[in-house]
This record gives C-alpha cells, sequence and structure tokens, in this order.
C-alpha cells in the first residue's frame, strides 16, 4: 500500500506523538509499503523536504511557531495545493491529531477525492486546558465531521475509546490499539550511574525523575508541590527532582515555584534529553513521576518500565491500567500532595519494593508492548478500510 503519515512534527525530536508516528513509519516501512510524511517544519530550525530513512518527507513552514506551544498549527498556504494534487495518489492516510487545521484540510481532500483516512487522536478530544471555548466552536465546525467521515479511528485504550463514543463516533468504527515502545533501544541496558555523573548528582543521591515536555498541561506544578512536601514537612532530603526535557512555554513559571515553595537548589531541570541520555536517566532514576491530569495513554511510563524503573501516574490517566495489569507502580489521585508525596516517600524508602516492580515491568512490557505486533493490528486496519 501506500500510506501517507500526518502529523506536525517529524522525525522523533520533541514529544510522545512524534515518536509514535516515527516508529509506525518505520515499521510499515519494514513491511514494504510506500510510506511519506506530511508534516511542518515547528520545533525544528529548516524546512526542506527530504528523505529520510527511506521515507519521503514534504515539510511545510507554520505560519506562528508561537501558536505551537498551544498545539494550534497552521502551515503556510501552499500546503492546501499540495493536498489537493497529491492526495489521490495514496491508498490510505492516517490522520495524527484531531483539533487542527491541518487535520481539517487533509479531511476536506480525502473526501472530495474518495480516499480513505484513519484518525488518532492521541489524546486530543476533550475540551480541557487553555481555550476551552474555542476547541467547543472548532468541534461544532469541524471536528464531529472529522471523526463522522473517518473509516476507521484508533483508540489508544479504553478510555479514549469512550471519548470517541461520546463524540458520536459509532463503537464499530473504534479500533484500540495501544502504543508501543522499540524494544531494541532497551535490550542492554548501561550500567548505573551515567547520568549522575554527567549531570553532577552525587552516587547516593536518589531521583525523582519526570521527563516530558515541560507545558502547563502535564501536571509538573502538582509534582513540584508534592515533592516541597516530601522534603519540608515529611524530611526526606535525600532525593532530587530532576525534570527533564524542553520547554513548551512553562518552564519559568516551574522555576519560579520551585524557588517560591523552597526547594530550588534540589531541583535540577536538564533541557532536552537524547534517546541515549533519556536511557540513562531511567536507568539511575529510583521512581518516574508522570501525573498528568488527563492523558489517553502515555509512552513515558512504558520506557520506564522497560528500563526497570518502577512509576507513579495519576488515577485520571489512562496508563494507570496499564502500571497496574503490570504491576510496576502505583497511581494517586490528580492534586493529592500528600498522596503523591507519601507514595514517593514509600518507593524510595523501600528498596526491595523498587526492585520487585522494576522487574515486573520490564518483563511485562517486553511480552506485550513490541512495535512490531502493534503495526500489523494497524496494518490490519489499513487493509481493511481500503477493501471498503
Amino acid at each position: 500500500m501506500r500510506i501517507l503519515q500526518v502529523y506536525h512534527i517529524y522525525p522523533a525530536l520533541f514529544g510522545g506523538v512524534s515518536t509514535v508516528v516515527y516508529q509506525i513509519t518505520k515499521e510499515l516501512l519494514g513491511k514494504g509499503h510506500k510510506v511519506d510524511v506530511l508534516t511542518t517544519n515547528t520545533r525544528l530550525r529548516h524546512g526542506e523536504n527530504r528523505n529520510l530513512d527511506g521515507v519521503s518527507v514534504y515539510r511545510f513552514p507554520v505560519v506562528s511557531e508561537k501558536l505551537t506551544n498551544y498545539n494550534i498549527v497552521i502551515p503556510v498556504v501552499n500546503f492546501l495545493p499540495w493536498v489537493k494534487d497529491r492526495i489521490e495518489t495514496y491508498d490510505c492516510i492516517h490522520i495524527h491529531g484531531h483539533k487542527n487545521p491541518y487535520s481539517m484540510v487533509v479531511h476536506h481532500y480525502a473526501v472530495k477525492y474518495d480516499v480513505p483516512y484513519v484518525l488518532q487522536a492521541h489524546g486530543s478530544l476533550p475540551r480541557i486546558g487553555s481555550w476551552k471555548r474555542l476547541k467547543r466552536v472548532y468541534d461544532v465546525l469541524f471536528g464531529y465531521r472529522l471523526l463522522r467521515d473517518a473509516a476507521k479511528v484508533i483508540a489508544l485504550s479504553r478510555v479514549e475509546a469512550e471519548q470517541y463514543t461520546r463524540m458520536g463516533v459509532p463503537e464499530e468504527k473504534i479500533a484500540i490499539i495501544p502504543n508501543g515502545i522499540d524494544l531494541s533501544e532497551y535490550a542492554v541496558l548501561p550500567s548505573r550511574g551515567a547520568f549522575k555523573k554527567k549531570f553532577g548528582i552525587p552516587e547516593d543521591e536518589k531521583i525523582i525523575l519526570y521527563l516530558g515536555r515541560i507545558h502547563r498541561i502535564k501536571g509538573i506544578d502538582f509534582l513540584v508541590r508534592a515533592y516541597a512536601h516530601l522534603r519540608n514537612e515529611m524530611n526526606c532530603r535525600d532525593a532530587v527532582l530532576v525534570i527533564a526535557g524542553p520547554d513548551d512555554g512553562y518552564l519559568k513559571e516551574v522555576q519560579e515555584l520551585t524557588a517560591a515553595l523552597g526547594v530550588w537548589d534540589s531541583v535540577m531541570f536538564t533541557g532536552f534529553l537524547s534517546e541515549k541520555d533519556k536511557i540513562v536517566a531511567y536507568v539511575d532514576a529510583n521512581v518516574v513521576v508522570n501525573v498528568e491530569p488527563l492523558n489517553v495513554y502515555g509512552l513515558v511510563p512504558l520506557e520506564a518500565a522497560a528500563c526497570g524503573t518502577p512509576v507513579i501516574v495519576s488515577k485520571g490517566n489512562a496508563i494507570n491500567d496499564v502500571v497496574h495489569d503490570g504491576k510496576f507502580g502505583f497511581s494517586v489521585k490528580y492534586g493529592d500532595i500528600n498522596g503523591l508525596a507519601e507514595t514517593m516517600c514509600k518507593m524510595l524508602v523501600n528498596y526491595g519494593l523498587q526492585r520487585e516492580m522494576g522487574r515486573n515491568g520490564r518483563k511485562f512490557i517486553f511480552e506485550n508492548y513490541n512495535w512490531a505486533n502493534i503495526v500489523t493490528k494497524l496494518e490490519r486496519v489499513y487493509e481493511e478500510v481500503v477493501e471498503e
């Protein structure tokens, strides 16, 4: 098949969805399909079209880089004629993301030229965060139509499947296919201590790790407040909080919060980490905390588990089901500062519990989250919509 993947960030340089698109594309290419990627130059410092690992990448500038911090990606006008002229050459289109102008454009021409498309919202259906009214208007004008005309929609979990249903998508159009991770990167793990050495963390210091975009919706303020409670009220002072990831418009506020709470000297901001540094960070961490209030799925807990590191997630996060099934972490109610602080303390003081949950997680991930198996399921969805 000739398949077009559509997402505004490519390759996997920034954010979980970008990583997912990259892995899907790589696996499909290995299965003999012709795969192109339609994307933008957002968060990249170049705009050229080029061939990456056998994939033709068509990249367009965006009208406003600042708006992309709110996940509003508006390509320049020459994006439209490209879609109009090329879209008929594809057997199937996979649109990643729901509330974005590029999705609307691809939808319009896919319907016009009768090219089936699969939509994967990646958690973008709920009207949460900033601009709730604008999101409602978008759904009325475009969003419901985008869902209605999709040949299939991909849900990452039961939680997201229910979100699609509430938006009017019939159950028979919903396929639940989780994300995976590239297990080859985790087959042989680095020795402990490399991350601490690189960033000057004492060997006897424990690490609480947040890894991801530094964005308002990620629950980082909740984590910082719980960490301050852990140090100041529970007198647990042998752990540093490492916040690793690129600034997505919220770094200054988080830094100001650490100062206001008196923990600025025990919180480390590393900035963007390469894939190699990500893995050494997971290996050296005692616990990884990913407590954003609502997320249909997240790669970070899976990656941490693949490195044998236990996790703490939010009960509002659908990855909670996976963590409990695999017995490699705990969940807390979002906003419960005492509860999160106590759970972090439990993990930090009990090395036996860390090791047990670490072993559970690594075994569970390697048995269930291989990208090759997951993309085989996705491939069947493509074949089904093309045949229909």
